[in-house]
């Protein structure tokens, strides 16, 4: 079944990429927030994103960006949503707004609609738990920056059924993506082991073991990665790295996830990284 008509809910950085990714393949979008303003910056964002985007990857006649904000429609009503069938959810990381959102909009969709949530740490089996879908619920962890990341983590909730999954499977690879399918449990595969590194190598920072920058470059040099913990950590964002670990730490109730001390203070400083100019390196913020 080819999916159409996708809501995207959220139009943070992910679900910014998330909509632009879907209109440039094809699909009709609806995104919603909160609020005009959020709105506004999210069709800025995708227009600047396009435009990036274009300088590297050289076609003869590439789609214009209001072309493909055509195909999205932006609201601050749910009620536009009644129509998608597939919904990726990518609100705030607190169990007491995911939960509001689901209820919402499971009143609202199509018993038929998927819901997927883009999440880093809570379980889809808990979110499954709150709506009367149980079945068609299902995690799709998007990476950063979503148009130009190939590779999707999928998540099994308990009750997440073969046909959802089936269609999951199609409906990223409309988007141009692979998948890999793993079950239910806190931070999956790649953030259990993600946060684990990136809070780990802030108390080698704490601990003046070495600089940010020798960190980073330990990483990139002698394991090829693109990035460094601490860059990452930055693109992610402080806030979101602290809230991902803090889950692990309570879900398994293991002391080798304690968040480090360092970390909670950046987060208290609004030191979070690229959206807010500053981390563990200095960014310009437009």
């Amino acid at each position: 079944m080819e999916i159409q008509v996708v809501g995207v809910i959220g139009a943070g950085v992910m679900g910014v990429g998330m909509a632009q990714n879907l209109a440039q393949t094809g699909h009709q979008v609806i995104l919603v927030d909160i609020s005009e303003d959020i709105l506004n910056q999210a069709t800025q964002q995708i227009k600047n994103n396009i435009r990036f985007q274009s300088l590297f990857q050289k076609t003869e006649n590439p789609t214009s960006p209001d072309t493909i904000l055509s195909k999205i429609k932006f609201s601050t009503n749910y009620k536009f949503l009644e129509n998608a069938e597939f919904i990726i959810e990518n609100v705030t990381e607190k169990w007491d707004i995911k939960n509001r959102v689901y209820q919402q909009i499971d009143t609202i969709c199509s018993p038929d609609c998927i819901f997927a949530a883009n999440t880093s740490a809570i379980s889809i089996t808990r979110i499954a738990s709150i709506t009367k879908r149980a079945t068609k619920v299902i995690g799709t962890h998007f990476m950063n920056p979503v148009p130009m990341k190939p590779m999707v983590e999928v998540i099994r909730g308990y009750h997440t059924s073969d046909d959802t999954i089936v269609t999951t499977k199609q409906m990223l690879a409309q988007m141009g993506k692979d998948c890999i399918i793993v079950n239910d449990a806190p931070g999956f595969v790649s953030n259990r082991v993600l946060m684990l590194t990136i809070n780990e190598a802030i108390f080698l920072l704490q601990d003046q073991v070495a600089t940010a920058e020798e960190v980073d470059r330990i990483f990139k040099s002698c394991f090829g990665h693109k990035m460094g913990p601490l860059e990452t950590a930055d693109l992610i964002g402080l806030d979101t790295i602290l809230f991902s670990i803090e889950v692990l730490y309570e879900s398994f109730n293991d002391s080798k996830y304690r968040p480090c001390i360092l970390l909670k203070k950046m987060v208290d400083a609004g030191l979070y990284g690229r959206k807010s100019g500053k981390g563990f390196y200095a960014y310009s913020v437009s």
